[in-house]
């Protein structure tokens, strides 16, 4: 037996990990044990009950669990060789995430070959777009275009509140079969964009580098931008109701690039209508699980957490012992290997997720990159991934 002895700023003292011989790197459930001993104390391993809800939702809540719930951002697609087969014969994005049979194949691939423990949902953040009378379409090579972005406050009246029954029945769908399929093995994920980040996009005509079309809107006419606002944060609690209903355990919103504002317009433009959709959504859904995600989100931390979400998911250019501290203990958080380690060798993976998961403590963490998997990304490394992160014992 190994032993590699590590320290952490979050803890006062060095702990001491000791890995069990390694057996193959491609199963998933693996028997490898992690277990910690504080030095000039006896810790032993914490007996957890027997319980049906997926380990993800009950380490959210604080309960005692015996290793950290692990899933990977964009987990469904690009890195995986049965999703490039699939792309193939439907080289379409839309065509896969607006089709209830692909959206259910595709985001079940990684389940099976991996188990994680979220299942999320294969779609877009956009998807609600073309429900709300923006056409748009997402290219290959080309990332999303918005055909006519709205200008004015004429341009912003013609954008339709969000009815997901009636434009994107696919998605509650999916979501009922993805329930069933996996039942409480692991917790089946939602998602949603956040209004700032939807805004950006739709405003942009697309993807943008420099963000100088959203803030030239704010900073010249803000009524029509905060006009846009309220509709997509009203479009979007009824989305994640939706979700939720359709089956959906946890949701997580996705405000990307609410980081290229500054605090002080972070909370005019993004921090009040986060705010309003976790209130709402936990009026009518008090216990389903909100996560909240921004990449660079190092400087709005605290702010993330004024949201009100449960989960607040860091990117990697965030310690995750500092993170934790900025955070406080009250809140979950999720995150938050480098994607680019997983380009390293399979014992530098394995010592990254020792070190996040060290730092982030047995309590209220979801193991998880800090971003979405990269393209070309080697399977077997994914697999690597899984193997350790799922053989962690607290």
């Amino acid at each position: 037996m190994s032993i590699l002895q590590v320290s952490s700023s979050s803890l006062s003292s060095s702990t001491i990990l000791s890995i069990s011989p390694r057996k193959s790197l491609l199963t998933p459930k693996s028997s490898r044990i992690v277990r910690c001993s504080v030095a000039g104390t006896t810790v032993t391993e914490q007996k957890v009950s027997a319980t049906t809800e997926p380990l993800l939702l009950r380490a959210v809540k604080g309960e005692v669990v015996d290793r950290p719930p692990v899933w990977l951002m964009r987990q469904a697609g690009r890195y995986m060789k049965s999703y490039q087969t699939l792309c193939e014969k439907y080289p379409s994005f839309r065509d896969r995430s607006e089709n209830a049979d692909l959206v259910v194949e595709i985001s079940l691939q990684p389940w099976k070959v991996f188990k994680p423990d979220g299942v999320i949902l294969f779609s877009d953040i956009l998807t609600p777009l073309s429900g709300m009378n923006i056409p748009f379409d997402i290219v290959k090579g080309k990332g999303p275009i918005i055909f006519n972005p709205p200008q004015s406050a004429a341009d912003v009246d013609q954008v339709r509140e969000f009815v997901p029954e009636e434009s994107v029945p696919y998605v509650g769908e999916a979501l009922k079969r993805l329930r069933n399929e996996v039942g409480n093995e692991a917790a089946v994920l939602g998602f949603v964009g956040a209004p700032f980040t939807l805004s950006s996009y739709v405003i942009e005509g697309g993807s943008s580098k420099n963000f100088s079309q959203i803030k030239r809107l704010a900073f010249s006419q803000p009524k029509v931008l905060h006009a846009l606002l309220e509709k997509f944060t009203t479009s979007m609690i009824t989305y994640i109701r939706y979700q939720a209903d359709s089956g959906a355990q946890a949701v997580q919103i996705f405000d990307s690039w609410a980081t290229e504002l500054s605090p002080v317009d972070f909370e005019a433009f993004s921090l009040p209508y986060l705010k309003q959709i976790v209130e709402a959504v936990k009026q009518t859904h008090p216990n389903l699980p909100l996560i909240l995600y921004a990449s660079g989100s190092g400087g709005l931390l605290e702010r993330l957490a004024r949201t009100g979400v449960d989960v607040v998911s860091l990117d990697w250019t965030v310690d995750m012992a500092e993170g934790r501290d900025r955070l406080g203990k009250n809140i979950a958080v999720q995150g938050n290997v480098d994607p680019g380690v997983l380009f390293g060798s399979k014992e530098f993976i394995t010592s990254r997720i020792h070190d996040t998961v060290k730092k982030a403590g047995r309590d209220k963490h979801i193991l998880n990159l800090g971003h979405g998997i990269k393209v070309g990304t080697p399977e077997e490394n994914v697999a690597h991934f899984f193997e350790v992160a799922q053989g962690i014992r607290y």
